[in-house]
């Protein structure tokens, strides 16, 4: 099935959040002064990934 505009943009989108959040994650992993941090960005990505399959699975 194709994507429509909003759809791509709403996926592009959530590529961007998903490379910040990666960099800091990389960070936070080098860097682990709050212990609660690392997880909370692995669900965040999770998230936004699982957004982008909701969105592709529509």
């Amino acid at each position: 099935m194709a994507l429509n505009k909003k759809q791509k943009k709403q996926i592009d989108a959530l590529k961007n959040k998903i490379q910040k959040a990666q960099q800091l994650l990389n960070a936070a992993k080098n860097q682990p002064d709050d212990p609660q941090e690392v997880p909370r960005l692995e669900a965040e990505i999770a998230g936004y990934q699982a957004n982008i399959e909701k969105i592709k699975s529509e």
